[in-house]
């Protein structure tokens, strides 16, 4: 109660500017639970008895927080902070957490599963994306632990990166939900890591069928969200990945005819509410208040011209659901502090 007391109160400082102390609550989510290998949900094609298997064993780097991209998730954020707030409490024992995840032989044996011919869907795109975003962020770290571990992660990143390069071209519709196989959201740490390493192979790849599948789109129907279980939202996700793979004047055209109220400084957008927090699905709409905000931060950011006028809406969609992290419940204390720090770090 302390800690959701403490959240309601500060929740509008957030919005401006994330503190030490708001910092350490959101660590000590993933500490918590990023080697708690129970409840956990295993996404995962059975041939027979013999893959029947304890989630550490499968997955002996990502087994916690209940499952395999929200454990992903969880040692990015951590790595984020430790990267921002070199006071974070408790460090040491994060890094070693870390450590003893991402061990060479913890990624060769995830590598392993992969490379099962039944598991090439495995994680397809949601988790490869966050995969790709730990990466980057492992790899920007000046913190001396931070690249060891990226040389340990990146044969797995190596794998998802040509898994990308095979499959965009096979995909010959987009995946417009609000959840984990939203093509959009597939793309943006994707193509954020392949600007940074230098990965023309997948900037090219990413480019190429992003524009095929959504230049043409036009008029998102942004009274359609939410739907009942989103944590990501359509409309704003493929702006995020157009304003990534488009140059100025070729995106703003494009965004006239795809999301016109954008422009609107009298647009209002509601934010999604929650009507039991203890359903695992339900409390997606958390996360989609928060995916929202980033989006909106990126956008204003880039293009603070035409769109600053939307800092307020993004503020409201941050501050709104930021109580709800550390309500208690394991549905979405599992991975709402990722959400909550991927706006933050959206917002400069």
């Amino acid at each position: 109660m302390k800690s959701v007391l403490f959240f309601l109160v500060s929740s509008i400082a957030f919005s401006q500017n994330l503190t030490i102390e708001q910092a350490n609550h959101l660590a000590s989510l993933p500490v918590k639970c990023l080697q708690q290998e129970y409840p956990n949900k295993l996404n995962q094609l059975l041939l027979n008895e013999t893959e029947l298997l304890s989630p550490k064993t499968l997955h002996p780097a990502f087994y916690g927080c209940f499952d395999w991209h929200s454990s992903v998730h969880g040692h990015w954020s951590l790595v984020y902070l430790l990267s921002n707030f070199k006071d974070i409490k408790d460090a040491a024992l994060i890094i070693e957490k870390l450590k003893i995840n991402l061990s060479k032989e913890n990624i060769d044996k995830e590598i392993a599963y992969f490379e099962k011919t039944h598991e090439k869907s495995f994680e397809r795109t949601y988790g490869w994306n966050w995969l790709l975003k730990l990466q980057h962020e492992l790899e920007i770290s000046n913190d001396s632990y931070a690249k060891e571990l990226a040389d340990n992660l990146r044969p797995l990143t190596d794998l998802i990166i040509k898994r990308y390069i095979e499959f965009l071209p096979k995909l010959l519709y987009p995946i417009r939900v609000g959840t984990h196989s939203n093509t959009a959201f597939g793309l943006t740490n994707a193509w954020d890591y392949a600007v940074f390493s230098g990965n023309i192979a997948l900037q090219n790849s990413i480019k190429e069928n992003a524009k095929r599948m959504f230049l043409k789109d036009e008029n998102c129907p942004f009274n359609w969200e939410p739907s009942g279980t989103d944590f990501l939202s359509p409309c704003t996700e493929e702006v995020a990945i157009m304003q990534r793979i488009l140059p100025q004047k070729e995106f703003l055209s494009w965004v006239k005819k795809f999301a016109p109220q954008l422009f609107s400084k009298k647009w209002k957008w509601e934010v999604a509410k929650v009507s039991d927090r203890t359903d695992g699905h339900l409390v997606h709409l958390d996360g989609l208040n928060f995916s929202r905000a980033w989006n909106l931060y990126d956008l204003i950011q880039q293009y603070p011209k035409q769109f600053s006028h939307l800092k307020s809406i993004a503020d409201t969609h941050l501050s709104f659901s930021l109580p709800s992290i550390v309500d208690g419940n394991y549905e979405g204390e599992h991975w709402l502090a990722s959400f909550a720090l991927r706006a933050f770090a959206s917002k400069k």
